[in-house]
């Protein structure tokens, strides 16, 4: 009976993305209950995706991670300053919207992020592998962002849950990839879209708690969720499409996919333990956001994926 639950789960994944949207708008009490236990939920996300991917999917190409490096610099590091340089020449680099853009683009890939790849039918071993390089080098390739932008916070707090965001992806990552090695060592089609069902189920859970913010908004302000919900669309389908757009015919092409997601689906609530207060209230309205472009990539994105990376 379970299994073919998780089946009908992973037959129906965007639908289940949307329905996990509507969950979160439209049940505030169980969102606001369910604040508490993200961290644990983020981590139990990640046991279930690297269950889902095991580890030699993830390790098998490790040799081709030469190219790794110098992305992660280019998303985390290089594309942020370049947009702050931009915001500062329009004369609005101290705006609320300004700070969203620049955390975001500064921040790793989305812990979610393997689960889109594996909705999305890309590359999942290949998206872990960026995940987890992404998060490792985002302690040095934030520097240069706390550097111009000083009131985001004491860099010491951010590093510190870079730091903590790190060991729990790499806990996470070992225990689903022990437990895949010993209870699904050579899993079976229907093995494997049961844990396809399970993936999308953890992350439909999560984003329920997620968008806690985004209810108590949308009644206090409609406007100001409608003008930071397009803010969100604009920031991370801006850079996906941007990614595709210069790596489809470049080397990097067999990659493009993994990369793309990784540029527009961003972890940006690394950064709420460093900020003030006063920034803090508007910024956890654009986080719930957040959430509707990253979930609605797999229902809106797949077409502009396949386009992009269509053999000529």
């Amino acid at each position: 009976m379970l299994h073919r639950i998780l089946w009908a789960i992973s037959t129906h994944a965007r639908a289940c993305l949307v329905v996990g949207l509507i969950g979160g708008l439209a049940l505030p009490s169980l969102a606001a209950a369910m604040v508490p236990w993200l961290p644990h939920m983020v981590a139990l996300l990640l046991v279930t995706t690297a269950l889902r991917v095991g580890h030699r999917e993830a390790l098998g190409a490790i040799g081709d991670l030469r190219w790794g490096l110098a992305v992660i610099v280019a998303l985390q590091m290089v594309v942020p300053l370049i947009l702050l340089g931009l915001l500062h020449l329009a004369g609005l680099s101290d705006t609320p919207a300004a700070l969203a853009v620049v955390l975001t683009s500064a921040a790793p890939a989305i812990t979610g992020s393997v689960n889109l790849a594996l909705i999305m039918r890309l590359d999942a071993g290949r998206m872990m592998q960026i995940l987890v390089l992404g998060t490792a080098a985002f302690p040095v390739t934030v520097l240069p962002v706390l550097w111009a932008m000083p009131q985001l916070g004491a860099a010491g707090d951010i590093l510190g849950a870079a730091l903590s965001l790190l060991a729990v992806i790499a806990l996470a990552t070992v225990v689903g990839f022990t437990l895949r090695a010993r209870v699904f060592p050579d899993p079976s089609p229907g093995q494997i879209k049961a844990l396809d069902g399970l993936s999308v189920l953890a992350f439909c859970i999560i984003v329920v708690g997620l968008m806690a913010a985004l209810n108590p908004a949308l009644r206090a302000d409609p406007r100001v969720v409608l003008n930071w919900a397009l803010l969100a669309f604009a920031i991370g389908y801006g850079l996906q499409l941007l990614a595709l757009m210069v790596l489809r015919r470049s080397p990097l092409r067999p990659f493009a996919g993994p990369i793309a997601l990784a540029a527009g689906n961003r972890n940006v609530a690394i950064f709420l333990v460093a900020l003030p207060a006063d920034i803090l209230a508007p910024l956890m309205i654009f986080i719930g956001c957040w959430q509707l472009p990253m979930y609605l990539t797999p229902v809106l994105m797949p077409k502009l994926y396949a386009r992009a990376l269509r053999h000529d």
